[in-house]
């Protein structure tokens, strides 16, 4: 048995596992949700995170990409597409593939802008994205650069579940998700938050208060790039 016949058999047995299962509906849901949401309203023409200020890095963003006209309708429409394609059984894989691609840009944006409204979810969501596209490996296979396919098909759904609780990877779920938050918290010196009294509220108390207040006043009042306001603020904690 080679390597690829036993991914092969590990991979059927977790498909017949009621607790993956489950994981696996969660994820569509929750991901689909998402997706639903955040397209429509783009649809219908709003500004995404409309609350959030034109001075905000991530605010500048959203506004520019408000104004491209039909792009941004697009945008909106692909996202309720793969939403749509999740909740569909047969089509959850094309789902996942059409998913990965914008969810991945979301995460990049997110971190590149320290964007508290999904710097926590968007790596999550890509998590369960993958989590999703191994879920339909049977189906996906054959898109993969593998010269030799094993001779199991696509997974059929069995007449009963095994309903033994994989311990070892819900433990792995929980640990990722709190380090995930973690990061998100305490992983950076300076986050510019969603206002000004929020950005502030982070260095209080602290020995970067005088820094970190012309860091947030550089972010919300004069409305200057983040990496500039981020070298100011490296440059005077240096001092």
């Amino acid at each position: 048995m080679n390597n690829l016949e036993k991914f092969d058999r590990l991979y059927f047995e977790v498909k017949g596992n009621r607790w993956y299962w489950l994981f696996s509906i969660f994820c569509r849901l929750s991901l689909a949700y998402a997706f639903i949401f955040a397209g429509m309203v783009k649809i219908m023409g709003e500004r995404f995170a409309s609350g959030l200020s034109e001075l905000h890095p991530m605010g500048a963003y959203l506004e520019a990409l408000h104004h491209t006209g039909f792009y941004y309708t697009y945008i909106g429409i692909a996202q309720v597409v793969a939403g749509i394609l999740l909740l569909i059984p047969r089509t959850v894989a094309l789902g996942a593939l059409l998913y990965f691609p914008i969810i991945v840009n979301i995460w990049i944006l997110s971190f590149a802008l320290r964007f508290e409204g999904s710097f926590v979810t968007s790596p999550l969501m890509v998590l369960a994205n993958l989590f999703l596209l191994v879920w339909n490996y049977d189906r996906l296979k054959y898109l993969l650069p593998i010269k030799n396919y094993s001779s199991n098909a696509v997974f059929e759904k069995p007449k009963k579940y095994s309903n033994k609780f994989p311990l070892a990877f819900f433990t792995a779920v929980i640990i990722t998700v709190a380090l995930t938050i973690a990061w998100a918290q305490f992983g950076f010196d300076a986050m510019p938050r969603n206002s000004l009294s929020d950005c502030k509220k982070q260095f209080e108390n602290t020995k970067n208060k005088v820094a970190g207040f012309q860091f947030c006043e550089c972010i919300h009042i004069n409305g200057e790039p983040l990496d500039e306001c981020l070298q100011g603020f490296e440059s005077a904690t240096i001092e």
